[in-house]
């Protein structure tokens, strides 16, 4: 079946392979930077209204940067994406720390760099208190267990190890301002890969209504409303897009009948955006180079899980083409998959396909989000170079691929004079 059209055609792809071996992953750079301009024409009605990319979905500096460009802060959640901010000069409240299960050190680096702490629970105000100066801003993540179903990735709020109860909020803000923390957000992320506006909708009710019941029960205001990030990716065929100038309409009515009779108003709504931003605007590239036949057929690429985990681990679904063969016709069904010793190694299942043969080019749609970010080194598989290009046909490497040394560069080695082999020992 016929999916989102390339935003490449083969000649690009054949003067690129010729110089970066797949496998690979590429980032359309004009894709990008349309997707937040259209999240950020959606929420022009809210002054102040700022998207703080999710570093964890793209963890690359020119990914980052070219959306600070677009007037993006980066929402963090770990000591590498602050260190990227960092090197980047994007600090203050251009930077949000999510905290979980944090440590008073990575507290420390959010501190320096003048970001927005994004507290997990009031168990970590301890070790707020810890620090040579206490953060500017803070805000609280709401977890609301029962009152709200979360979603297949997400899941039951109730087990989720993320964000704290009513009261445990409304008990950290009385802490916080005794300490002397005068500004104060809120946040929650009740669903991921959603594709519903409805269900996103309900994210912005509830915490429209939680920020009012803090004001009236403790007299905090909050200044901003991070709904979290949550806009999912139809990557499956047939799924219908999230209209954005619709949810951000919606946004708006909830806005206006809630938080402005409150009192609240002006109050800046943020988001906090990774996979609807870069991830249909990602493809990772992989050649075929076995066909095998057994109680199956088997397309076995160069590309492993280890370059994209997300069929393996969730059973998600990517729509693959093989270039050059975009509107061929579907021949039979095989497993797409990887060299490594496991057999969830697969990019695709029973998947209908065109006529494949050795050396064909594999794009792999959907995955400039969690695709490079979640690699790993099992096998001793490699992780894969990461190219940007744009329009005019511009290519750019923004991370090599790595090689053996970068492998063992942190293996001591013994020598091998020192080893007593088998053969010695008999």
């Amino acid at each position: 079946m016929h999916y989102r059209p390339l935003p490449f055609d083969t000649s690009l792809i054949t003067s690129i392979v010729a110089e970066h071996p797949t496998p690979f992953h590429l980032y359309h750079e004009d894709g990008i930077r349309q997707r937040v301009r259209e999240l950020y024409q959606a929420f022009a009605w809210n002054e102040g209204f700022r998207q703080y990319f999710a570093v964890k979905a793209t963890p690359n500096p020119h990914i980052v940067a070219l959306l600070a460009e677009e007037g993006c802060g980066a929402d963090c959640s770990s000591p590498a994406e602050l260190v990227i901010c960092d090197r980047l000069g994007i600090g203050g409240d251009a930077v949000m720390f999510t905290s979980n299960n944090t440590t008073i050190e990575e507290f420390g680096m959010a501190a320096d760099l003048g970001a927005i702490i994004n507290l997990d629970g009031p168990h970590h105000i301890e070790q707020l208190k810890a620090l040579p100066k206490l953060p500017k801003f803070v805000s609280f993540r709401f977890n609301p267990g029962a009152e709200r179903a979360g979603n297949v990735i997400i899941g039951d709020p109730k087990e989720a190890k993320f964000g704290c109860t009513r009261e445990q909020i409304a008990a950290g803000y009385a802490q916080c301002r005794e300490l002397g923390i005068e500004r104060f957000g809120l946040h929650a992320m009740i669903v991921s890969n959603e594709l519903q506006v409805d269900s996103l909708l309900a994210t912005a009710e509830m915490l429209f209504e939680l920020a009012v019941t803090i004001k009236q029960t403790t007299g905090v205001e909050v200044e901003f409303i991070n709904l979290g990030g949550g806009i999912g990716v139809p990557y499956r065929p047939g799924e219908k897009e999230v209209d954005l100038a619709e949810f951000g309409t919606g946004v708006h009515a909830l806005y206006d009948s809630i938080i402005e009779p409150s009192g609240l108003a002006p109050l800046r709504v943020m988001m906090e955006n990774g996979r609807s931003i870069t991830g249909p605007f990602g493809y990772l590239l992989t050649r075929v180079i076995n066909i095998k036949d057994s109680y199956k057929r088997y397309i076995g690429v160069d590309a492993t899980m280890s370059n994209l985990m997300r069929p393996g681990m969730y059973g998600a679904y990517h729509h693959l083409s093989v270039l050059g063969k975009e509107q061929d016709p579907n021949v039979g069904k095989a497993d797409v998959v990887g060299s490594l010793c496991e057999n969830n190694d697969k990019f695709a299942v029973d998947r209908e396909l065109p006529e494949v043969v050795v050396g064909d080019l594999v794009v792999i749609h959907d995955a400039g989000a969690h695709g490079h970010s979640m690699g790993f080194q099992y096998n001793g598989r490699l992780r894969s170079a990461e190219l940007l290009f744009n329009d005019n046909g511009d290519v750019k490497q923004i991370r090599r691929a790595e090689t053996l040394d970068d492998y063992f560069a942190t293996v001591e080695f013994p020598k091998a004079a020192d080893l007593r082999l088998a053969e010695d020992r008999y």
